[in-house]
């Protein structure tokens, strides 16, 4: 009888680590591929495989960077409406499970990265640095937190290059910042008018904004990532077919838009790329129409 209780007690904590590691938060990290789709004309399978490695290290690291961010924010979450619900919170995950784990993964996580390619796992390095301070500090100055939000995304991409030893192009990274900043600004605008509407107790750095400052930011950052993709397409390097493109990141951005400021969605991007049906479509018309214009038009 006990030793049943034991094996169901461990087959939870298994469960609730796996949730605390936050796999479907890892979507975030598929731009480490973007390097890999525009370089089709020079991939192997060796830098699929590399990439795949890349993509895999990146969401682990990110992981570790979830387990400390819970650990630091117990109280605050287990306070919260929604927040409260997480393994640590929760009460279904012991900490004294979930930090060796963290820092069991996190160690392999960058030895593997230094063993792949010395530059990636600096980055890989830098990566986990930035957010560690984005969780003790920087989340809490105002517009710095967005900013650097947007910095993660920049190095997802910028990894997905090292780890093949392909160079991305100035335009390219201008646009991954951009939509980055566009998407970090966009969950600030969702969280503050949640805050407002529901008279929920705000993160620290909401303070510091109001809803006509992030809308400013917001139409700044939109209007500046859809001429800086278009530039894209034709200055990259590659075929200016790309340029067909364009409709798509108008319109994803677009219905984006849409579900922030009339449906009141959008605090979590990643959820809301498999729960909205028009975005998924979005995304996934725009990779088979990159991957089709890189094969046949270069």
């Amino acid at each position: 009888m006990q030793g049943s209780k034991l094996e169901m007690v461990r087959s939870n904590s298994f469960i609730a680590l796996i949730e605390q590691l936050r796999p479907k938060q890892w979507t975030k990290n598929i731009l480490v591929f973007a390097a890999l789709i525009f370089s089709l004309q020079v991939a192997t399978l060796e830098a699929v495989l590399q990439t795949v490695i890349g993509f895999f290290l990146f969401s682990f690291t990110s992981s570790c960077v979830y387990i400390l961010n819970d650990f630091l924010d117990l109280d605050a979450d287990r306070a919260h409406p929604t927040k409260r619900f997480r393994p640590m919170a929760s009460g279904a995950l012991s900490p004294s499970i979930a930090l060796p784990f963290g820092v069991l993964l996190l160690l392999s996580s960058l030895g593997m990265g230094f063993y792949l390619n010395v530059p990636f796992g600096l980055l890989l390095c830098t990566y986990f640095i930035m957010n560690v301070a984005y969780c003790l500090v920087l989340k809490h100055v105002v517009i710095v937190d967005v900013m650097t939000i947007a910095a993660g995304f920049v190095f997802r991409a910028i990894g997905g290059g090292l780890v093949i030893g392909v160079p991305l192009t100035p335009w390219f990274l201008v646009c991954t910042m951009l939509l980055s900043l566009f998407l970090a600004i966009s969950k600030r605008l969702h969280e503050f008018k949640q805050a407002e509407k529901h008279g929920l107790t705000p993160r620290k750095v909401l303070q510091f904004y109001n809803a006509e400052l992030l809308g400013q930011m917001s139409s700044i950052v939109t209007t500046a990532t859809i001429i800086s993709y278009a530039l894209f397409t034709f200055s990259s390097g590659n075929t200016i077919q790309l340029m067909w493109t364009i409709p798509f990141v108008l319109y994803g951005i677009f219905r984006y838009l849409y579900l922030i400021h009339v449906e009141g969605k959008g605090g979590s991007p990643d959820k809301l790329l498999f729960e909205d049906k028009p975005i998924l479509i979005t995304v996934i018309l725009y990779g088979i129409s990159v991957v089709f214009i890189l094969t046949y038009f270069e």
